[in-house]
């Protein structure tokens, strides 16, 4: 196998060696590395889809066939979710932002062979199947956040393997780019993943690596298209015949999801906090797990299944049928649920659970003020940028992956009204996203890990 390697890079190198034109061929050499990446961070991503969504129909018949079975498989899927990342992966768990974050920051001269314990083929495979085995027990968690920690791996193992004569890429744009492409294929947004890179991770000037970014998300999303067809991530709800007046609730919405979405964040690095400070052996954390996986069963067994699973589903429901209005409580599950599963310790993204509590948010106040459907539908999309923006601080990002996912361009001014009206609410609860101080303390771990 190591003979047929050494061979194909021969046979590369003697083949751009024959380009005599020095600018062309440095151009080439420098854009390929981005286009395989791609490509396999759209394959891969279509397939992790797949796997993630058999995981939760999985979920849904086992509650179908015997609602009981989830007092069984919520313990086991919390339990064994943390166990595989503690043993395998450490950094395998939670969303996976924070720690491309972490290593976009690493990336440089002094500390870049720390990247390989953020990014690597370990960390894809264990993040598949961590993030899998916690949505079969009910977690609420996504797979987004995941995608994109497996696209940098992807971008930074491709890198990792360019011959010697290959000119130098820097590995920085290389794992930003691979992120967005990641965001990208996950979502099938390729402006919100351009625009999640800028705003996001990018602490370098665009113009560096701007071509290798747009051409990188174009090929993975279209990889992920060719795989998948092409589709949108929720469809085409009615926002037609909406007045101006929709200003107002949208306002009310931002203010409330950014609030939420803030303190939702602050909760579940305290609760962090306190794993680490009083859970100090592996039965105390098994113990916690089999504590939350049971509370979320009971929920789920005794009041509303509604709690399991991304929550994809809600917002189908209601974006796309005349069962438009939440119960007041469901914004509570939506929040509780991914503060246990977020927390446990085992992989899983917050990206489409936020996008659900956001939902389920606009979806109540637009039935507590008696909004029209196709109203309705323009406020629950603002609850989903706001709480989504309440949990990254990216409200450009949050707007543009959800008008993306639903093609309504029309929206775009309600959409960026939400988004920064919550940016300005969640300050009021904390100055820093949830990522943000997540990064710093993978930082934190790794930097002295390497002291020790």
């Amino acid at each position: 196998m190591l003979k047929i390697f050494t061979l194909i890079r021969r046979s590369l190198k003697k083949s751009f060696d024959n380009i005599r034109n020095e600018q062309l061929k440095y151009n080439l050499l420098q854009a390929i590395p981005f286009w395989i990446g791609s490509v396999i961070t759209g394959f891969v991503a279509v397939m992790y889809a797949k796997i993630f969504a058999w995981g939760e129909n999985l979920l849904h018949a086992m509650m179908g066939w015997h609602a009981w079975t989830i007092f069984i498989i919520a313990p086991i899927g919390f339990v064994l979710s943390w166990w595989l990342v503690k043993e395998f992966a450490p950094n395998a768990k939670g969303s996976g932002i924070p720690q491309v974050m972490a290593a976009v920051e690493l990336a440089n001269p002094k500390e870049h062979t720390k990247i390989r314990s953020l990014l690597s083929l370990k960390i894809i495979v264990f993040k598949i199947i961590s993030s899998v085995t916690l949505v079969i027990g009910g977690g609420a968690v996504g797979r987004e956040g995941p995608t994109i920690q497996i696209a940098g791996s992807v971008f930074r193992k491709v890198n990792e393997y360019l011959p010697e004569w290959w000119p130098k890429i820097s590995k920085k744009n290389m794992i930003m780019t691979g992120a967005a492409a990641g965001l990208a294929a996950a979502f099938n947004t390729p402006l919100g993943g351009i625009v999640f890179a800028v705003e996001e991770l990018s602490k370098t000037h665009i113009n560096y690596f701007k071509t290798a970014l747009f051409t990188a998300v174009i090929i993975a999303g279209l990889t992920a298209q060719t795989l998948a067809g092409s589709y949108l991530y929720l469809g085409y709800p009615k926002t037609n015949d909406v007045s101006l007046m929709v200003m107002f609730p949208i306002i009310l919405v931002g203010g409330v999801a950014g609030i939420l979405a803030s303190q939702l964040s602050v909760t579940m690095l305290k609760m962090n906090d306190w794993k680490k400070k009083n859970l100090k052996t592996d039965s105390a954390n098994v113990a916690f797990l089999v504590i939350c996986a049971l509370i979320i069963a009971s929920i789920a067994f005794f009041i509303n299944k509604e709690i399991l699973g991304s929550g994809k589903e809600i917002m189908e429901r209601v974006l796309f049928t005349k069962d438009k209005h939440e119960d007041w409580y469901v914004p509570i599950l939506r929040m509780l649920g991914p503060a246990l599963s977020f927390t446990s310790g085992g992989a899983g993204g917050i990206f489409a659970p936020a996008l659900t509590a956001g939902a389920s948010i606009g979806s109540v106040i637009s039935g507590a003020i008696h909004l029209t459907p196709n109203e309705t539908n323009v406020v629950v999309l603002a609850g989903m940028v706001a709480f989504l923006t309440g949990i990254t601080r990216a409200p450009f990002t949050s707007a543009i992956i959800v008008l993306e996912m639903t093609d309504r361009h029309s929206l775009i001014f309600h959409l960026m009204l939400a988004g920064m009206v919550s940016s300005i609410a969640s300050i009021l609860v904390s100055r820093h996203s949830l990522y943000d101080l997540i990064k710093v303390n993978f930082l934190k771990e790794i930097r002295q890990e390497h002291k020790d």
